[in-house]
C-alpha cells in the first residue's frame, strides 16, 4: 500500500490502515460510465479500490462533456467508447489499481458475469430496466448495491445490502415506470452539480462497504433537491418487513430470468435508439466498413463502426448491437438497421 498516497484518508479514523487495506482488495462493478459513473470511478481510483469493473455501451459525444467528468474533447475525437477512454484515464490517475473496462449492454445474459467477484455494485445507469436488473442479479447472488438516479437538479440514491435492507423491488413494487409517465432529460434537462452530489455519496456508502464499515451505511432513500437546497430522506430501515416483495422474499428475478425486460431503449437527450438483437451474433466490422462504403461515410475503429447516411448515423458494435442517431423510433431504427446491418 502507497501509505503517502492515501495518508490523509487513512488518517480518518473509520477507514484507518486496516479499512485502506480492504479497499485495495475490494472490486467494484460499475454499471455505466457516463455522468455518475465518471464521478463514482474518479473517486473509487483515487480512493484505492483495488479493482474497478466498469462496463458501458456507448461512445463519447459532445453533449456529453457538460457533466461527464473524465472526459475532455479529445476523448469526443476519439471516436472510442465511454469504458475504454475512462480505464485510460483511470489508470494515469492511480497505476497501482486495476480498471477492466467492458463495451457491452448489460443484459440478463451477461450481467451474473460481469458481477462475479465483485464486493459491490453501483448503480450509474439512465434507466429502470438495468436498476431491475441490478437488483435481481444482487439479491440472487447478496451482493450490495447503490441505486443512483437524477434529473433536472434533483437526484436520488439508496444503498442496499440484499437480505438485510429492503431492495429496489420492495420501494417500487409495481416495477419500472412506464415509458411515457416520467419526465426524461430531453424535457427536464440536467445540471451537472446534482450530478456530482449523487454521485459523491454512492461513491462514499461504496467505501464504507468496501472498508468494513457496513453499519454506517445509510438505512434512508436520500432525495436532493440542490436547486431549493432540500435534503430530504425517507427511512426505509422497516420497508423489507412492511411489503410483500416478490424479489427478496419470493426469489423471483423476473428481469435476470429473462421474463421482464426489452431489447431495445430510447437513450435520453441523444435522439438516439439502441438495438439489442435478443440472440447476437458477431459482426464482422471490417467485412461491413467494405460493403457499406458506398451507402455513406464511414469511420471505423477495433471497438465500432460508425455509418453516416442521410440524416441517421449508425453505431455498430462487434456484438451486434447499434445505436441509430437521428430518431426516437424504435421503429425506424430497426428498419435501419436491417437495410443496413441485415434481420
Amino acid at each position: 500500500m502507497n501509505n503517502d498516497r492515501y495518508s490523509r484518508q487513512v488518517r480518518y479514523p473509520a477507514i484507518g490502515d486496516a479499512g485502506q487495506e480492504a479497499l485495495g482488495q475490494s472490486t467494484a462493478l460499475i454499471v455505466g460510465c457516463g455522468a455518475l459513473g465518471s464521478v463514482i470511478a474518479n473517486t473509487l481510483a483515487r480512493a484505492g479500490v483495488g479493482t474497478l469493473r466498469i462496463v458501458d455501451r456507448d461512445f463519447l459525444e459532445t453533449s456529453n462533456l457538460q457533466r461527464q467528468m473524465l472526459y475532455d474533447e479529445a476523448d469526443v475525437e476519439s471516436n472510442l467508447p465511454k469504458a475504454i477512454v475512462a480505464a485510460e484515464k483511470l489508470r494515469r490517475i492511480n497505476s497501482s489499481i486495476v480498471v477492466e473496462p467492458h463495451v457491452v449492454d448489460v443484459d440478463a445474459a451477461n450481467i451474473e458475469a460481469l458481477s462475479k467477484g465483485v464486493d459491490v455494485i453501483l448503480d450509474a445507469t439512465d434507466n429502470f430496466e438495468i436498476r431491475f436488473l441490478i437488483n435481481d442479479v444482487a439479491v440472487k447472488h447478496s451482493i450490495p448495491w447503490i441505486y443512483g438516479g437524477c434529473l433536472g437538479a434533483d437526484g436520488q440514491t439508496m444503498t442496499i445490502l440484499p437480505n438485510t435492507s429492503a431492495c429496489l423491488r420492495c420501494l417500487m413494487l409495481e416495477g419500472p415506470p412506464l415509458p411515457g409517465t416520467m419526465p426524461t432529460c430531453d424535457s427536464a434537462g440536467i445540471l451537472a452539480s446534482i450530478i456530482n452530489v449523487i454521485g459523491s455519496i454512492q461513491a462514499n456508502e461504496a467505501m464504507k462497504i468496501l472498508s468494513g464499515n457496513k453499519q454506517s451505511i445509510s438505512k434512508s432513500l436520500t432525495i436532493v433537491e440542490l436547486w431549493q437546497n432540500q435534503f430530504r430522506q425517507m427511512d426505509v430501515s422497516k420497508l423489507r418487513d412492511q411489503v410483500d416483495c416478490p424479489t427478496c422474499k419470493g426469489r423471483q428475478f423476473d428481469w435476470l430470468d429473462g421474463r421482464q425486460g426489452s431489447h431495445s431503449a430510447v437513450l435520453c437527450g441523444r435522439n438516439a435508439v439502441q438495438l439489442s438483437p435478443p440472440e447476437r451474433q458477431p459482426l464482422d466490422l471490417e467485412k461491413l466498413a467494405s460493403s457499406l462504403e458506398s451507402v455513406g461515410q464511414v469511420t471505423r475503429n477495433r471497438f465500432l463502426m460508425k455509418l453516416a447516411v442521410d440524416d441517421f448515423e449508425l453505431t455498430l458494435f462487434p456484438d451486434g448491437r447499434a445505436i441509430i442517431n437521428g430518431t426516437e423510433d424504435v421503429a425506424v431504427a430497426r428498419k435501419l438497421y436491417a437495410q443496413y446491418v441485415g434481420n
